[in-house]
């Protein structure tokens, strides 16, 4: 059974009063985002990491002003909600490092902690193939209705399966791919749709000559040359102040009304009023989002309601072998920002 956060933050404050009473050197504090739980797979690692730092939870209201001196690093665990701004960052005046498990770092400000001298890590490349094989498994699943399929081959009537030819799927074989992002995820999601004799076209910030020839992808310079081209649109950019809301009601407009939309990106990329205008009047077919803005999406959403959009709860990297090299490199930049040294996966 989970130990409640406040009782977990009690027994570090113990410890840490303890360590001050006995005059003993105390380990490095490293405060990380609450876990309810943490997986099984990553017990044996965090237990490992515990000899070289103590860890409580990041929680502004249960960390005391004397507790938060010590902490010296942050431990970011997905799904991160919480914003590590300069705020945050000021209430612990000594932290020298910010580990995060994810590549995307949107949620903290690098640049207020680059001011700071603070080190900011992720964990690159080792969630590039997982997520990107979540990606196919959300266009399969949109395409061929596989979740209303489930739902038809489990209910109680067995009438609808005489009348199947309301849910005929999309064609994924040979149809043409528009990926958005080519960098390591795109590029692994495009490497899937050769396997599907897909037609690749990409569009990036700046063109990927070198990968064209090895994915068989085509470059398109504007969105407005890719979507009306492409059956499926697999978002796989960074979230910036670029690419907010790059997704709107003018780029569904240029999509085919028999398109999938597939984000696995960041659900800011998407305008979701847009996006559910768009699926609600048939401008596209359908969507498939592992990532929304806000996530959880609240529960009257409509997006939560349309048998058109297929969702989960942004886990492109969830499985157990990539979560425990996530958490193997999240370590890495931990010790080596507590001891003053570059991260290996530092990003500022």
């Amino acid at each position: 059974m989970p130990v409640p956060r406040a009782e977990v933050n009690r027994r570090g404050i113990i410890r840490f009063i303890t360590s001050l009473m006995m005059g003993t050197q105390a380990r490095p504090l490293v405060a990380r985002t609450p876990i309810i739980q943490l997986p099984p797979e990553l017990q044996k690692t965090m237990k490992e990491a515990s000899k070289d730092f103590e860890v409580i939870n990041i929680d502004l209201d249960q960390v005391t002003k004397e507790m938060a001196r010590r902490v010296e690093g942050l431990l970011l665990y997905m799904p991160v909600n919480l914003r590590i701004n300069s705020k945050v960052m000021d209430y612990f005046p000594n932290l020298k490092v910010i580990s995060n498990c994810g590549v995307g770092i949107n949620h903290i400000d690098v640049a207020a902690a680059t001011e700071r001298g603070i080190a900011v890590g992720n964990t690159p490349d080792v969630l590039t193939d997982c997520t990107a094989d979540l990606a196919f498994s959300l266009l399969l699943a949109s395409a061929r209705n596989v979740v209303e399929g489930d739902r038809i081959a489990r209910g109680p009537e067995t009438k609808e399966f005489l009348h199947l030819h309301g849910y005929f799927g999309s064609k994924v074989s040979r149809s043409t791919i528009g990926i958005v992002g080519l960098g390591r995820i795109g590029s692994a999601v495009a490497k899937r749709a050769n396997g599907f004799g897909m037609k690749v076209l990409y569009h990036n910030r700046n063109r990927r000559k070198a990968d064209e020839k090895k994915l068989d992808a085509h470059f398109c310079t504007t969105l407005a040359d890719l979507l009306p081209q492409s059956d499926f649109v697999v978002l796989c950019t960074p979230l910036t102040p670029e690419t907010r809301h790059l997704i709107a009601a003018k780029e569904l407009s240029l999509m085919k009304p028999t398109a999938t939309l597939v984000n696995i990106a960041r659900g800011g990329v998407v305008n979701h009023d847009d996006l559910t205008d768009a699926l609600k009047n048939g401008v596209i077919r359908a969507a498939a989002l592992d990532v929304t803005e806000p996530e959880p999406l609240p529960r009257d959403h409509p997006l939560l309601k349309m048998a058109n959009v297929t969702l989960t709860p942004h886990f492109g990297s969830a499985t157990a072998n990539t979560r425990m090299k996530m958490m193997e490199l999240v370590v890495m930049n931990l010790r080596a920002g507590l001891n003053g040294e570059e991260l290996p996966f530092g990003v500022n």
